[in-house]
């Protein structure tokens, strides 16, 4: 166990500069292109959808289980009374999870943490699928799971830095554009059952008040990982 522990918490030297402004500009390029995004976006469902089983579990909220479907779309079945506290944190965690995991794995980042971080995501996915309801979401986390381990393993040090900052951007940016993508809906009244309108019903602020809120945690949370992970990294090679 003290072996297993030593190798998990290992601190690696801090990634040449390039590192983080490389990964960066690609995570971007991966949110930002129709092609990409739409390979990629069930990861960003992933972290969603776990964000509400997680805060159900939390609010003791019967978690009935998860679904992860092909239009990279998902739902999480939670049981319990329909308004109320729980209900509404339970709603609110989904389209924040992206981006605070994110800043999390951010934070393990700039420590240096790269094989916890790995380790937690692959603890993170496996108590998913002990959730999953249906065979292509465990697919999809089997997948997942299955290149994060490879990633973990067998890429060198200098790779696995480069994957993990490419992981994190790609959870940070990537919180952001589904939340655009929400509005567009709502403006063209094509998502009247959206977590923000969810949400409007519990409560006695308007839908737009909640994207609006959404946004500003993705925003704030993109900076906070810039901060976490270029800053330092530049003033200890550009002093």
């Amino acid at each position: 166990m003290d072996k297993l522990w030593a190798y998990l918490t290992a601190v690696q030297p801090d990634p040449d500069p390039w590192v983080g402004f490389a990964s960066a500009a690609a995570a971007l390029l991966i949110v930002g292109s129709r092609r990409t995004w739409a390979v990629t976006r069930g990861l960003v469902t992933i972290a969603h959808e776990g964000g509400h089983a997680l805060m159900a579990l939390l609010t003791r909220r019967k978690l009935e289980g998860i679904r992860l479907h092909s239009d990279t779309s998902g739902v999480t079945v939670t049981r319990g009374r329909p308004t109320g506290p729980g209900m509404v944190l339970t709603a609110l965690a989904g389209y924040l999870a992206p981006s605070l995991l994110g800043l999390a794995a951010a934070w393990l980042t700039a420590q240096g943490r790269v094989t916890l971080l790995f380790w937690a995501v692959l603890l993170f996915l496996f108590c998913m699928l002990l959730l999953i309801r249906n065979l292509y979401g465990a697919l999809v986390l089997l997948a997942t799971g299955g290149a994060v381990f490879a990633l973990s393993m067998y890429l060198p040090e200098q790779g696995q830095q480069f994957a993990a900052h490419l992981g994190v951007w790609f959870l940070l940016f990537g919180g952001v554009r589904p939340i655009v993508e929400l509005q567009r809906k709502r403006r063209r009244r094509m998502a009247p059952d959206s977590d923000a309108d969810q949400l409007a019903r519990l409560t006695l602020l308007p839908g737009g008040c909640y994207v609006f809120f959404f946004l500003m945690v993705a925003a704030a949370s993109v900076l906070g990982g810039a901060w976490l992970m270029i800053v330092p990294v530049l003033a200890t090679h550009f002093p």
